[in-house]
């Protein structure tokens, strides 16, 4: 619901930040514990056998309790700056709108950075593809090497020779962030976490992660193992996108294997309404990150941080982030999916127009309270000849922004629109040569 900015101050920031990132690059062309049991360990080595954490203890009301307007305002202005929108503790931070791939916040967002665990997001994606594929099936199951019972860090406890079923694999990864599980999987799905850590590189490359290199499945520390917090927000609008079916799983809070109950690291999933994933991660050398997705009112955010200096820390910024996020920017929607946008003329059909509609809802991001006014232009090569078939794309609408930027969405016939017969295409073409001057 559109309020007014708080001061002219931050009015004038806000304006400048939502012009710099409409000018700028979106999603890469795709337009992606609450209390932890133990903290995100600092990987160093690979120790042996691990005894299972200890009970967790429960947080304080005052960790959830969210600091003052006064203070957080205060707090705010002595942040370190980012290129776009408001300053962060986060060394890397950066916040997409997906449906209209705005930045909000930009800061050394294609600097290269560890993953740490988030790369395991990019381990359940090629699980979440064989199981839509039908390659893979939640009940399927994968045999414990010792290699895998071995690891270190945080994991899901699974047995020497045990087999695991992909779905429980599926929640040690995300809910618990088992390395151990991550490993399972590698060697279940291409026989070593090399040649899997190869896939993993690959199909980034395919979703559009220009600047990430996996060199395992896991996240553990390895020698030329980047990505950047604009590469991961692709692979987290991606899962989201690709994988309504299976997304679910990032949204459990906790769960129990082998006996042992674990939190879910990711504290928004109950201190923020509207988180729905997607993961946590740690290294001593990059500090802790989580990549984040929070829906309200239909609108989604993604964020990602990494670089700051605890799990308390971590958990406060990404929420602080996400709350400006919400509150200080809005969408408008220009159209909504099956809205015709114009009518294109055709060719020797059955009727002489076709509505051209768009698939997917069209909105604009705008400051709060800032009105949206894109100028519209549908963009197709006419007359189109019959038949058409109803969902068949045939030209774009073209939105100007006021800042001059130009957005281009798809446009699909809203109708089926059949050949005429032999008679009718004879008159319709006597007609066209006769008398098509006059039109």
């Amino acid at each position: 619901m559109p309020v007014s900015l708080r001061t002219d101050r931050f009015r004038s920031l806000l304006a400048i930040f939502i012009a710099l990132s409409l000018g700028g690059a979106g999603l890469g062309g795709t337009g992606l514990d609450v209390l932890a049991q133990q903290a995100d360990p600092t990987p160093s080595k690979r120790p042996a056998q691990q005894k299972p954490p200890a009970k967790p203890r429960q947080p304080g009301a005052a960790a959830a309790k969210p600091p003052s307007a006064k203070a957080e305002a205060a707090k705010t202005e002595a942040l370190p700056p980012s290129q776009i929108g408001i300053g962060t503790l986060a060394r890397q931070a950066y916040m997409v709108d997906p449906l209209t791939s705005t930045v909000l916040l930009f800061k050394e967002a294609d600097k290269p950075m560890h993953p740490s665990s988030m790369a395991k997001m990019m381990t359940i994606y090629i699980v979440f593809e064989e199981l839509a594929s039908g390659r893979l099936k939640l009940d399927t199951k994968f045999r414990v090497s010792e290699r895998a019972r071995n690891m270190g860090g945080s994991r899901m406890f699974v047995e020497l020779g045990s087999e695991v079923s992909v779905e429980d694999l599926l929640k040690g990864m995300i809910v618990l962030s088992g390395n151990d599980a991550c490993v399972v999987i590698a060697e279940g799905l291409a026989g070593n976490e090399d040649s899997f850590a190869e896939r993993m590189t690959r199909k980034g490359r395919e979703l559009g992660m220009s600047a990430t290199t996996f060199k395992n499945a896991s996240g553990w520390p390895a020698e030329g193992q980047w990505t950047t917090a604009r590469d991961l927000a692709v692979l987290a609008w991606h899962t989201i996108e690709d994988f309504p079916q299976y997304y679910h799983y990032y949204s459990e809070s906790n769960w129990t294997y082998n006996n042992i109950k674990q939190e879910n690291r990711n504290r928004l999933l109950k201190i923020t309404p509207g988180t729905d994933g997607l993961k946590t991660g740690h290294t001593e050398e990059g500090g802790f990150g989580q990549a984040t997705s929070v829906v309200r009112d239909g609108r989604r955010l993604i964020l990602i941080v990494n670089g700051l200096t605890t799990m308390a820390e971590r958990a406060h910024e990404t929420a602080r982030l996400m709350e400006w996020g919400f509150r200080e920017t809005t969408n408008t929607t220009v159209f909504r999916a099956g809205d015709v946008v114009a009518e294109a003329p055709v060719w020797l059909g059955t009727q002489d127009k076709v509505p051209l509609v768009v698939s997917k809802p069209i909105a604009v991001t705008t400051p709060t309270g800032q009105p949206a006014s894109p100028r519209v232009t549908a963009k197709f090569d006419g007359p189109l000849p019959a038949p058409i078939a109803k969902g068949t794309q045939l030209g774009t609408a073209a939105l100007t922004m006021p800042d001059g930027r130009v957005v281009e969405y798809p446009l699909e016939a809203g109708t089926d629109v059949p050949r005429r017969g032999v008679l009718g295409r004879v008159a319709g073409m006597i007609q066209h040569y006769l008398f098509g001057w006059w039109s």
